[in-house]
């Protein structure tokens, strides 16, 4: 079966990337924002508040390539982790 990376509720995207960056940022993982327009730096702000910041040998990139799998992964069950909380406590 083909796995579809469609969102059901499109006008979510923003806040999950949002989510994703602030994840990344308390974990330590220098992503950058690519320049998303007012998302630019905020990886800097969320991890320098939060002491997380490090100065890794891959710095200077952005995005995510540069980032294993592992790290890759976490951000991602963090998020699945959030959501289903907030969910939860909805309910």
């Amino acid at each position: 079966m083909a796995r579809s990376n469609r969102k059901v509720v499109p006008e979510s995207r923003q806040m999950l990337d949002q989510m994703k960056y602030e994840i990344a940022a308390e974990f330590g993982l220098n992503v950058g924002y690519g320049g998303r327009g007012s998302l630019a730096g905020a990886d800097t702000e969320f991890g320098g508040e939060l002491g997380e910041i490090t100065d890794h040998s891959y710095g200077q990139y952005k995005g995510w390539g540069h980032l294993t799998s592992r790290e890759n992964g976490s951000v991602g069950g963090e998020i699945t982790k959030r959501l289903i909380r907030q969910a939860e406590q909805h309910l």
